[in-house]
């Protein structure tokens, strides 16, 4: 069977501006897109402004890569300019998963129970962690799309769009920092907050759950050319799904901002327990004073730049 490849282009800009110099500044940077079956970075490079000592590349306990630098000069802004090239293969969906609470069950904690690599490595996303809360006000409001005996699929694809259908988008309505406990008291907020929330559902009931930061490719209005820098990061969520007669599990992707499961639109940066976990770029520095951030994403598929040798 012959493979469909969509090939996209990516440039990933953010800039820093210091009201007074920066003396030093260790930054860490989570822009290089996974290597995952249906997906393949041809290409990454990342350039920095002023550029910096010490650039080290390592991957975190999650498998995401990472670049770690310092500048111990003195800089009043900070430019960092990353570009990929990423091939998505059209996902083959799932059409039968096991009852969601046989999941539960399975995901439950058992002493002495020896665990799979994968079960094991979902484990650790059963728990609180910083923008995640378990609470028995997000496992009522789960528990309406999760019917009893019904499978673990049909759950999560409910709760996706019952999440859809009653926030509102609102940019303005939440910081980095808002509790998910007011998001779902406003029911408003950005793909961060439906992330951060549907992760709470979802432990919440006993199943594991991730937060995935990437990219989401979008159409501009018709007759209108494509916005340089006009896309943005974003977030959707994936739930473990457990093998059965020793074959290894599986995730489900779900983007409850926009109620879909994501498929060939969607590049996948990396994941981890919450954003905290898969932020961007993030770092300390001495100096600085009051800053000022701007970030320009843009998601080009490569038929819209010809005259390039990317075709498959």
């Amino acid at each position: 069977m012959t493979m469909h490849y969509v090939t996209y282009h990516i440039v990933h800009e953010t800039s820093y501006e210091y009201a007074v110099p920066v003396r030093l500044s260790h930054q860490v940077l989570r822009l290089t897109p996974r290597s995952l079956p249906w997906q393949t970075c041809t290409s990454h490079t990342i350039n920095i402004l002023p550029a910096p000592q010490n650039v080290t590349c390592f991957f975190d306990s999650f498998g995401n890569a990472l670049q770690s630098l310092s500048l111990d000069q003195d800089h009043s802004s900070l430019e960092v300019h990353a570009e990929s090239w990423v091939e998505i293969l059209s996902r083959p969906f799932l059409i039968e998963t096991p009852p969601w609470e046989q999941v539960a069950e399975t995901m439950s904690y058992r002493a002495g129970r020896l665990l799979s690599p994968d079960m094991l490595e979902a484990s650790c996303f059963l728990f609180e962690s910083s923008h995640v809360r378990i609470k028995r006000e997000f496992a009522r409001y789960a528990a309406e799309c999760f019917v009893p005996g019904h499978s673990l699929l049909d759950g999560v694809g409910n709760l996706m769009r019952r999440i859809f259908n009653e926030f509102t988008f609102d940019p303005l309505a939440t910081t980095v920092s808002t509790p998910v406990t007011d998001v779902f008291a406003s029911k408003r907020g950005v793909c961060q907050d439906y992330a951060h929330f549907m992760l709470s559902c979802l432990r919440s009931m006993g199943l594991a759950a991730r937060y995935v930061s990437g990219y989401l490719l979008t159409q501009p209005p018709p007759g209108q050319a494509r916005l340089i820098g006009a896309d943005a990061s974003h977030a959707w969520v994936s739930v473990y799904c457990p093998g059965s007669d020793g074959k290894p599990g599986c995730w489900i992707d779900a983007d409850p901002t926009n109620g879909i499961f994501p498929d060939s639109s969607h590049i996948t940066l990396g994941w981890g327990r919450d954003f905290l976990d898969i932020s961007p770029l993030r770092g300390v520095l001495i100096g600085g004073g009051q800053q000022t951030m701007q970030v320009a994403v843009t998601v080009t598929p490569a038929e819209e730049m010809p005259g390039l040798p990317f075709a498959r």
